[in-house]
This record gives C-alpha cells, sequence and structure tokens, in this order.
C-alpha cells in the first residue's frame, strides 16, 4: 500500500512549522504495510504529574493516520482530515521515546480508518488508538 521509495526526509517535511516538529515527531520508517513514528517523553509532552500526557500520545496517533492517508492519496487533489479518533492509554511512561505504529483497517476512496498502537522503549504497548480520515476534494 505505502509507496516505500519514498524518503523519509520528505516525509518529515511535511512536519515543518506544526505541532509535530514543536513535540518533537519523527518518521521512522516506511514498509508496503505500515509507517512509523517515535515522540520524545519530556517536557514538551508531559502532564503535570511528569508522565506522558494522553494529549501527546492523541496527537502521535492522529499524526500517523494523517500522514498515511495523505500517503495513499493524490495530495495535489484531495486532502485528509481527520473525523474522529479514539485512543485506550494502557501505561505510563515518565522519559525517553514512545514508538507508534499505524496499519489500515479500512482504505476507501473517501474514509480511511486506521489503527495505531504505540508502544514504550521496552516494546511495551503504551496506547491504542483509531482513527477515521475524511478523504477530501481540494
Amino acid at each position: 500500500m505505502f509507496n516505500t521509495e519514498i524518503p523519509l526526509d520528505k516525509v518529515n517535511a511535511m512536519n515543518k512549522n506544526t505541532i509535530m516538529e514543536q513535540i518533537g515527531i519523527e518518521f521512522t520508517e516506511i514498509s508496503k504495510d505500515y509507517l512509523t513514528a517515535r515522540m520524545p517523553v519530556d517536557h514538551r509532552t508531559h502532564q503535570p504529574f511528569g508522565i506522558l500526557h494522553g494529549g501527546a500520545s492523541v496527537v502521535l496517533a492522529e499524526s500517523l493516520g494523517s500522514v498515511a492517508s495523505t500517503l495513499v492519496t493524490n495530495p495535489k487533489e484531495e486532502a485528509c482530515v481527520g473525523l474522529e479518533i479514539n485512543a485506550n492509554h494502557i501505561r505510563s511512561v515518565k522519559e525517553g521515546y514512545v514508538t507508534g505504529k499505524v496499519q489500515a483497517l479500512h482504505v476507501g476512496r473517501r474514509t480511511h480508518i486506521w489503527e495505531i498502537k504505540i508502544y514504550n522503549e521496552e516494546d511495551k504497548l503504551v496506547c491504542v488508538s483509531r482513527i477515521t480520515i475524511a478523504v477530501i476534494k481540494k
């Protein structure tokens, strides 16, 4: 599904001047079936108790889903926007990085549904999310 010939620096260039750049999200791998990105767990992504803010996990999940949809559509003619997102937070993280992996559940002409799993550095599940993307004409 994904074009593995797309260079990661081109994908990461989409982060410029966005929340993704502000909190340090970096896309790390494109395969035929999935896309991954990592995000630091630090002062930018902490909540007041010093652990990863659930909203930051949702930003990572929505970023992965939106970029995944952009990579499988024609961005000159279509825009991909989030319709609905949910997230279940499973364990806390205090520091280091979390990595999200997005995979398709449904890729239609006008809607896409993606599953995103976020893991800590020990490969333990931190959050599971699902996003529905609307594909609209520009």
